[in-house]
Parts: C-alpha cells; structure tokens; sequence
C-alpha cells in the first residue's frame, strides 16, 4: 500500500515538474523601426514570427516594430530593465546613452568595413554583456550591424573635408565630436526625421546606411555620397533576464542557438545589401533597392587617415573619458579586449 502511494505521489511530482517546464512563456518583443528598411523586413520580422515553430519551444511571440509602439529608441535598456519588454533589437548607438561601455562595440574610425566590425563585435561583447546584466538585467544575444554608415549631402562635396561649414545629421555623441573635428556642425535627428529635415535645408548632410537611405529615400532629397565607413551601425539583441530565466538550460542553449544563426545570417544579408544599395544609389544595376542618380565621391587615403587618426585621437579618448566615469574599467577593459587588434596596446 505504501510502496503503490509512493509511486503514485512520485508521479505526480514528475508531471507536475513537466508541466512547469512546459508553461508557455510570453515573448513581448521590440524589433527594429519599419523606415530602417530590409533586414527588420526580410530577415529580423519573420524570424520572430517562426521562432516557436522553429525552435520548439514553449514560447508565445508578441513581436512590434519600435515606431509602432511609442516607445524611443533611447529608452530602450530602461524598458527591458523594468520589464515592460522581454526581448528587445537594441539600437546601440542610441542606448549607449545610459550605458556609454556599449559604445565602445562602434566607435568613429573603429569598423571600417565588415571584417573589422565582426572581430571588434566578438572581442568586445563579452564586456558589454556584462554591463548589461549588473546595470540592466539585460542579457545579450547577439550583436549584428546594419553596414557601413556613409555621407549623404545635398551639397556639392569632393571629399571629407568638404562638410566644413556644413550642417550633419548624427546619431550619437562619439559621431558628432568627430564631425566637429572636421569643421561639420553636427545635428542629432531621429532617423524618422532625416529625409523632411534634408527636404528643407535644415541640414545638409546625413549619415546612415546605404540601404537605410534608400529604404528611406534619402536620394530624392540629396546629391553626394561619400562611400567612407565612418561606424558600422552595430545593433544587438537584449532579453530580460528574469524571463531568460524562466527556461531550462536546455532550453536556453536551443534559444541561444537560434540567435547565434540569426546574427551570422544578418551579417551575411548586411554585406550584401550594403553592396547593392551603394549601385542603387548611384544608378548602376541593382536588385534590392530604388535606383537614384547620386554622384559617388571617391574615398581617398586621406579620408581614410582622417578617419584613422580620428579614431585614436578624438573618438576613443573622449569616449574613455565618459565611460569610466560610470564604469572604471572601461577603458582598460576595452584595451585588453581590442587594443592588439587596433594598435594600440
């Protein structure tokens, strides 16, 4: 009798932990803003409507696109820390603002192409996800980029130097230090609101990602592009960590495998997306976006030094100066982590 109640009470202990590893968790999701154009669209959208079907998992998907919830980009940490969100496609540049280590994945000069951006995004994301988690109770899955972010003007250019006097749409603190270095007047603008804001004249130039650009239909309002990388544009993938707790380890290993493929499909559609626009842009062949007529600025060895030597002298140590007032190792961190890497040990 006892031995058959034993069993009956093991029983129920099994199906009761089955059950608990089975409950359905809720995904609430912010992707990437529609206007950012391909990779939310083809790639970062449907890979959230599948990921239940794809993966197994007891998961209940909740996925918006960021300027479909009215929510800023720059609020993005503080939404994933209080929960509001699970699971966020953070914008980097834009979050950095209260978490300025994150910076450090894309400063000016830093990525200048795709092969530089993926080594810097695997040396120094470690670093990140740790600040995440202690300041944000945010784990990181993943850091991926939109591309190389390049010089769109209404203005007749024939090099870098040429925005002096002119008025340059930014995104972020470290891109606008360096535009003053050149003699540009940097504007910090929302991206919804560069294509009105060249309309008028209320800025000259802009920068951001070629296919971006023509997603958004910065040709119609512009003359010049200036193909010089000036940041990759690295983006990443945050989850709360309360909800990535809610999952076995088992479970969190096929989650994480999942991002990893992402990320690695990501990379790979950014470069060629990246290729493509740039033809786009200018009026050559292309498959993935509108032709423009722009005329293409040649990038010459010393935009290239310029935006070397900017990174060593101004964009690095004025970032290192504000980060390691919040977190002391910041610096020193980023050193160990990339310093080889860039020559400058």
């Amino acid at each position: 009798m006892k031995k058959t109640l034993m069993t009956a009470l093991l029983g129920t202990c099994v199906a009761t932990t089955s059950v608990m590893a089975e409950e359905i968790v809720s995904l609430r999701v912010i992707g990437q803003p529609l206007a950012t154009g391909l990779i939310q669209k083809n790639i970062e959208q449907p890979f959230f409507e599948t990921l239940q079907e794809t993966t197994g998992l007891p998961i209940e998907v909740n996925y918006k696109p960021l300027d479909t919830t009215g929510i800023k980009d720059v609020e993005e940490l503080r939404v994933l820390k209080s929960g509001m969100f699970d699971l966020v496609s953070l914008r980097m540049s834009q979050v950095s603002r209260d978490e300025p280590t994150i910076l450090g994945l894309d400063l000016v000069g830093l990525n200048p192409d795709y092969d530089a951006g993926r080594e810097v995004a695997e040396r120094f994301s470690g670093v990140v996800d740790v600040r995440l988690q202690e300041r944000f109770n945010t784990k990181l899955l993943g850091v991926w980029p939109f591309g190389p972010q390049v010089l769109f003007c209404d203005h007749p250019i024939g090099s870098l130097e040429d925005v002096q006097g002119l008025k340059v749409r930014v995104y972020d603190q470290n891109l606008a230090q360096f535009v003053e270095s050149v003699g540009g007047t940097p504007v910090p603008l929302g991206f919804g609101d560069v294509h009105q804001s060249l309309a008028l004249g209320t800025v000259d130039c802009a920068i951001t990602g070629p296919s971006s650009a023509n997603s958004a239909g910065w040709p119609e309002v512009t003359t010049h592009v200036l193909p010089l990388g000036f940041q990759m544009a690295l983006n990443g993938y945050g989850i709360n960590l309360d909800t990535w707790n809610e999952f076995t380890s088992e479970q969190q290993a096929t989650l994480q495998a999942a991002f990893d493929e992402l990320v690695d499909e990501i990379w790979a559609y950014s470069e060629e997306l990246y290729e493509d626009a740039l033809r786009c842009n200018v009026g050559e062949a292309c498959e993935t976006g509108t032709q423009f007529d722009l005329v293409e600025v040649p990038v010459s060895d010393k935009d290239l030094a310029l935006l070397h030597n900017g990174m060593r002298d101004i964009s690095y140590p004025t970032w290192a100066e504000v980060c390691n007032k919040t977190n002391p190792q910041c610096s020193e961190d980023w050193l160990n982590a990339l310093g080889e890497a860039v020559g400058m040990e």
